[in-house]
């Protein structure tokens, strides 16, 4: 995903890197159970569709905004070079002590005695409903440094309009892919969709907490290197 200060134009370069920080982006295990759980639910389609509409709103609505700022700061000037590598320099920094810390920090059993309350996203999921699944991808959405990353490297290339426009929906469509993916599945063999789902989210609530702790520390290094390389 890293490529030479020099290409920044390059569409092939930009989109590959856009998209790899985006499947970074993409790894969620909060998204991932609250789809298995809505899919499982009375009205599996409907709901999902809207916790999908609440994920593709928030990552989009980010994303203008992000690009749009950073586009406004001229970071895709080419008198801005150490501006914008600066900025993917502090996006890997940041990522990379938000992934030490998860890999430090391991999730704390349940205690028997003490009931834990439920969270936000425990009690939208009890509520399945247009609403509530729509606050929900609205919630579980918000943007990660992966996710801004993306979006960074798409508003310091020179390409046009179209093709930044085109970019975007591609970085929005990786971003949600663990939604929109499960939901097509479940329209062509919805049992055997639910019977993967519930195999996979048992590794999740094991795995989980290391995966994105994982993600995070990779995106981390890569946009530390990018930066670095970029500022050398």
């Amino acid at each position: 995903m890293r490529r030479r200060p020099g290409l920044a134009c390059d569409a092939g370069a930009v989109i590959e890197s856009a998209a790899g920080f985006a499947l970074l982006a993409a790894i969620s295990p909060p998204a991932i159970l609250v789809c298995a759980a809505y899919l499982g639910s009375a009205n599996p389609r409907r709901t999902t569709l809207w916790f999908l509409a609440g994920a593709v709103t928030m990552s989009v609505v980010i994303g203008v905004i992000a690009l749009a700022a950073l586009r406004a700061g001229g970071l895709s000037l080419p008198g801005h070079h150490a501006p914008r590598y600066g900025v993917r320099l502090g996006l890997g920094v940041l990522a990379l002590v938000a992934g030490a810390y998860m890999a430090r920090r391991q999730p704390k059993r349940p205690d028997p005695d003490k009931p834990k309350k439920p969270g936000l996203v425990s009690r939208l999921i009890a509520r399945p409903g247009p609403a509530t699944a729509f606050a929900a991808g609205v919630f579980i959405f918000i943007p990660s440094a992966a996710f801004i990353a993306a979006v960074q490297v798409i508003a310091t290339a020179k390409d046009s309009l179209a093709a930044t426009a085109g970019t975007l929906a591609l970085v929005v469509l990786i971003d949600v892919m663990f939604v929109w993916l499960p939901f097509a599945f479940h329209l062509v063999r919805p049992q055997a969709t639910e019977r993967v789902l519930k195999s996979f989210n048992s590794w999740l609530r094991v795995h989980g907490h290391a995966l994105v702790a994982a993600a995070l520390l990779v995106a981390g290094v890569l946009l530390v290197a990018d930066g670095i390389q970029g500022l050398a």
